[in-house]
C-alpha cells in the first residue's frame, strides 16, 4: 500500500516556487536536517489543521536543527494567502507545473485526485530519507513522528 520514498534512499532533488518570484531547491537546504510535509491542498480542514499545528511545534523542530518545508499542489500565490491567513512561520513549496512532479518522485502524487498524499519525509543533512510515514489522508498525522525522527538523527 505504501508507495513513498523509504529511509535509505537518496531524497529526489526539487526546485519549487515559495513565492511567486522565488523558488527553494532542496541542495540549498542541505547541510542539516529538513522535515518535507506533503499535503492535500491549501484550505482543507485537516491540511490547515496539520500546517497549524506544524507552526506551533515549529520552534522545536528548529531547536533540532530543522528546517520544515510543506508541499503541495496549490500555486504560489494560493500558499502565499494561505500563509498569511494562518499566520504560517515556514515556507510552502508550489508543486504546481508541471502539477506534482515533485510528489511524484518522492512517491507521493494522488494520480486519482490530482492532489499529493498526506506524507512526511525527514531528510538527513546529506541528503538521505531518514525516516517517511504515509498517512490517510483524511488524518492529521501530527509531529510525533517527525520529533522522534529528527531526536533520533541527533544521536
Amino acid at each position: 500500500m505504501e508507495k513513498i520514498l523509504r529511509a535509505g534512499t537518496p531524497a529526489p532533488e526539487f526546485a519549487l516556487h515559495v513565492t511567486p518570484d522565488q523558488k527553494l531547491s532542496l541542495s540549498e537546504l542541505l547541510g542539516k536536517p529538513i522535515i518535507l510535509a506533503f499535503y492535500p491542498a491549501d484550505w482543507s480542514p485537516v491540511c490547515g489543521d496539520q500546517m497549524a499545528l506544524y507552526n506551533e511545534v515549529l520552534p522545536e523542530f528548529e531547536k533540532l536543527g530543522a528546517t520544515l518545508l510543506g508541499i503541495s499542489v496549490d500555486n504560489a500565490w494560493c500558499h502565499n494567502a494561505f500563509a498569511k491567513d494562518r499566520h504560517l512561520h515556514f515556507p510552502l513549496g508550489a508543486d504546481f507545473e508541471p502539477k506534482g512532479e515533485v510528489a511524484r518522485r518522492y512517491g507521493a502524487y494522488r494520480e486519482g485526485d490530482g492532489t499529493s498524499e498526506r506524507a512526511l519525509f525527514v531528510i538527513d543533512k546529506n541528503g538521505v530519507i531518514a525516516w517517511s510515514y504515509l498517512s490517510p489522508v483524511a488524518v492529521n498525522p501530527g509531529a510525533d513522528g517527525i520529533l522522534q525522527a529528527l531526536e533520533a538523527l541527533t544521536k
